[in-house]
C-alpha cells in the first residue's frame, strides 16, 4: 500500500468517531454572498453533499451583499449604509430581491449536479425553500428611516423540521416576510443565528474570509468559551481606530457565534470559505481548522449537601404522588443525603438520583432517579447514571440494579435488562413491598 493510501487510511479511521456523531444531528451553515463568489464555492458545494450522505440535516443560509451592491452599481442607485444596515427603499428593495432570486437558483443548480466521475455524482439531493422566516421593520433609527431593512421577528421552526424529517435541505435567504405581505432585508448572519436557537441546533457553521480569530501570536484558536469569545470581541472593538468598523464581518460573525450558544446552541463554528475542505477538516478532525465556540455548561453533577434537601424533595414529591416513586420524609431524606447525587443548575436542583451500596454481595442499587420536566429531553439522566456507576467502581462493586414501575426502557437502553427478585441481594428481598410490583433490572459494571 502507498504511502497516501495508508495515510487516507489513517484518516478516515480516525474520523469515524464524528462521523457516528454528527449522523442525525441538524446543522445551520450561513454562506454569505463573498463565499458564493468564490472559486472555492463548488468545493463547499461537494462537502455539504457529503455531509447530507452522512445523514447530516442540514439548513443551508445565504447572503447576497456583494451581489445586491453589484446590481444597484449597475443601475446606477445610490444606497446609503446606516450603521453598517443598507437602507432598503423601494427601488434598493427591487435589486436586494432581483440580486437573492439569481444566487438562491445559482445553489439550487450546483446542489442539483450529478455528473460521473464528480463528488455529486449519485447525490441527488432535495432542496426545500419557503417563506419560514418573518421579519418586521426596524423603522426609524437616529431619523433615518430604514424602509424594508428589518430583523427577525420569528423563525418557523416547525416548519422547517418537517422539511429536514423528510431528508431534504432547507435553504434560506437573508429576505423576511410579514403577515401584511411586505418583505424585509435582513441582515444574513441574525437569520443564522436566530434559525439555530429557533432549531435547537446542534452547530451554528459560519463562514467568513478569515479561518476563525487569529491570536496576538498568529495562530488561529481553536477552541473559545462564550465568556472568552465576548472578551475577544470587545478588545477587538476596543483596538479598532475607526468606530465604525465595529460592524466588520469578523466583528459579525463572532458576535452571532456567542449569541446563539447563549440562546442553546452547543457550538458554533467559524471558518474560511477560501481553504479547501476547511468544512470537513473542522467537522472529523481533532484539531479542526477554524474556531468553534462552545456554549458555557451552566450545569453540573455532583454529591448532594444537605442544603440540597429542599431542591430534592421539590423534585422528588410530584412523581411520589404518582407513584412513581417511593416516598421519602424530610428525615429519612436527611439520614441519606450522602448517597444522592444532583445536578446542578444556576443553584437550582434540577436532577438527583441515589446510590445504596450492598457491600457483602459487592452490589447497589439506582433509586430515586428524577428528573425536572422542564429539562428533560436531554441528557441529564446519563450523566447522573454515568456519576452514580463511577462511584460504585470505586466502592469496588460489580453490578447495579434498580426496582422500577414506570421507566423500563429507559434502563433497557442504557445497558439494563430484566432480572428476577431472587437475584437481588437478601436484605433488598426482605424489604421488597409487593403492593409496587416493581420490576427488577440490573447492569454489571
Amino acid at each position: 500500500m502507498s504511502d497516501s493510501s495508508t495515510d487516507y487510511v489513517g484518516w478516515f479511521r480516525h474520523s469515524s468517531p464524528y462521523i457516528n456523531a454528527h449522523r442525525g444531528k441538524t446543522f445551520v451553515v450561513m454562506l454569505g454572498g463573498e463565499a458564493i463568489d468564490h472559486t472555492n464555492f463548488e468545493n463547499i458545494i461537494h462537502d455539504i453533499a457529503l455531509l447530507n450522505s452522512l445523514g447530516v440535516r442540514l439548513v443551508l443560509i445565504h447572503g447576497a451583499r456583494p451581489q445586491i451592491q453589484e446590481r444597484l452599481d449597475e443601475k446606477g442607485v445610490d444606497s446609503q449604509l446606516h450603521h453598517h444596515l443598507r437602507v432598503t427603499d423601494s427601488e434598493t428593495l427591487a435589486s436586494v430581491i432581483e440580486a437573492i432570486g439569481v444566487l438562491r437558483t445559482k445553489i439550487e443548480s450546483k446542489l442539483s449536479m450529478g455528473l460521473i466521475n464528480t463528488p455529486m455524482h449519485g447525490a441527488e439531493l432535495r432542496v426545500s425553500s419557503g417563506n419560514y422566516v418573518k421579519g418586521r421593520p426596524l423603522g426609524v433609527q437616529d431619523g433615518v428611516d430604514l424602509c424594508h431593512t428589518g430583523e427577525v421577528r420569528k423563525i418557523d421552526h416547525n416548519g422547517i423540521r418537517q422539511q429536514l424529517d423528510l431528508g431534504n435541505i432547507v435553504l434560506l435567504s437573508n429576505l423576511g416576510y410579514s403577515t401584511t405581505g411586505e418583505i424585509f432585508n435582513l441582515p444574513v448572519e441574525e437569520v443564522a443565528s436566530q434559525t439555530a436557537i429557533a432549531l435547537q441546533a446542534d452547530k451554528l457553521i459560519l463562514f467568513g474570509a478569515q479561518s476563525g480569530i487569529i491570536d496576538s501570536q498568529g495562530s488561529t484558536r481553536s477552541e473559545l468559551l462564550v465568556r472568552t469569545a465576548e472578551r475577544f470581541l470587545n478588545q477587538y472593538l476596543a483596538q479598532l481606530d475607526d468606530p465604525t468598523q465595529s460592524h466588520t464581518e469578523l466583528a459579525r460573525l463572532l458576535l452571532m457565534a456567542t449569541q446563539a450558544c447563549s440562546g442553546g446552541v452547543p457550538r458554533s463554528h467559524l471558518i474560511s470559505y477560501q481553504d479547501d475542505g476547511a468544512l470537513l477538516a473542522e467537522l472529523f478532525t481533532r484539531d479542526g481548522s477554524g474556531t468553534m465556540v462552545v456554549q458555557e455548561s451552566y450545569e453540573k453533577v455532583r454529591e448532594a449537601e444537605g442544603s440540597d434537601i429542599n431542591g430534592i424533595i421539590e423534585l422528588i414529591k410530584p412523581l411520589e404522588e404518582r407513584g412513581a416513586l417511593v416516598r421519602r420524609s424530610r428525615e429519612l431524606l436527611e439520614a441519606e443525603i450522602d448517597n444522592f447525587f444532583v445536578v446542578e443548575r444556576d443553584s437550582v436542583v434540577i436532577g438527583c438520583a441515589a446510590l445504596y451500596p450492598f457491600q457483602e454481595e459487592r452490589a447497589a442499587e439506582l433509586a430515586c432517579v428524577a428528573i425536572s420536566p422542564e429539562y428533560r429531553g436531554g441528557d441529564r439522566g446519563e450523566l447522573l447514571l454515568g456519576a452514580i456507576e463511577a462511584r460504585a467502581r470505586e466502592m469496588g462493586l460489580t453490578s447495579l440494579f434498580v426496582l422500577t414501575t414506570r421507566t423500563a426502557h429507559w434502563f433497557i437502553e442504557h445497558g439494563f435488562t430484566e432480572t428476577s427478585l431472587e437475584q437481588l441481594p437478601g436484605e433488598k428481598q426482605a424489604r421488597y413491598n409487593f403492593q409496587r410490583s416493581s420490576k427488577v433490572f440490573s447492569k454489571p459494571l
